[in-house]
């Protein structure tokens, strides 16, 4: 956990889905995933112990909806889930969500609402902002999902991105920031900031590689072409 990062907080039953979102949070930079719990008991301890800025939050949780939790706390949160209920929507953004995505979505979609956010806690960052700023900070936390042309958001070119991508496609198995990193000769961290980048742009898909013991590794793959 760097200083400076937002700190995430990530809430659903299904604990392989808490750790996928996990782990698109930990794969941008300037977030930190700080607990990850899979019941509103378990979200309220964590509360009770850590200071988060962003929850991610599923409404069916096996104690009760996670609405109930996002209208409890005192800091920003977002919806993923699968309820399609207008009712519950209306709830959810009621309670305070800052956004509402429906599962299953796509790993780029959540990456750049996470970005978005990150904008949107920036631009208002100062202790007074005008009413561009205002308008700015709101249209954050709704990103473009494509182009004009219609395709995934470019990330930014660069050789150091060519060489990831590259490294990513000629592996015949997905690959972790590490094995990324040792394979061009870049930091792990520079590695991830890019493989983060390629993910949230669509070029490149996260998934966890689940061990024995430990914490699931994210890594990394290029969607097969049609």
């Amino acid at each position: 956990m760097g200083r400076g990062d937002l700190n995430v907080l990530v809430v659903d039953d299904d604990f392989r889905v808490a750790n996928l979102h996990a782990g698109i949070v930990s794969a941008l930079p300037g977030f930190a995933v700080v607990a990850t719990v899979n019941s509103l008991a378990a979200a309220r301890a964590a509360i009770a112990e850590h200071a988060f800025d962003l929850a991610l939050v599923d409404v069916y949780l096996p104690d009760g909806s996670g609405v109930e939790l996002v209208r409890e706390i005192r800091f920003d949160a977002m919806m993923l889930t699968a309820a399609t209920e207008s009712a519950t929507i209306r709830a959810a953004l009621a309670a305070g969500a800052l956004g509402y995505l429906v599962k299953p979505f796509d790993h780029a979609v959540l990456a750049a609402r996470l970005v978005g956010y990150g904008r949107y806690r920036r631009v208002l960052a100062a202790p007074e902002v005008t009413a561009a700023d205002v308008d700015a900070a709101l249209a954050a936390l709704r990103p473009p999902p494509t182009t004009v042309g219609g395709g995934p958001v470019a990330a930014p070119a660069s050789h150091t991105k060519d060489l990831v991508m590259q490294a990513i496609r000629a592996s015949a198995e997905p690959m972790s920031a590490a094995q990324v990193s040792a394979a061009i000769g870049i930091s792990r961290a520079t590695a991830q900031r890019y493989l983060a980048s390629l993910v949230g742009a669509g070029d490149l898909r996260m998934q966890l590689r689940y061990g024995s013991t430990g914490r699931p590794e994210q890594e990394y793959s290029a969607p097969r072409r049609a």
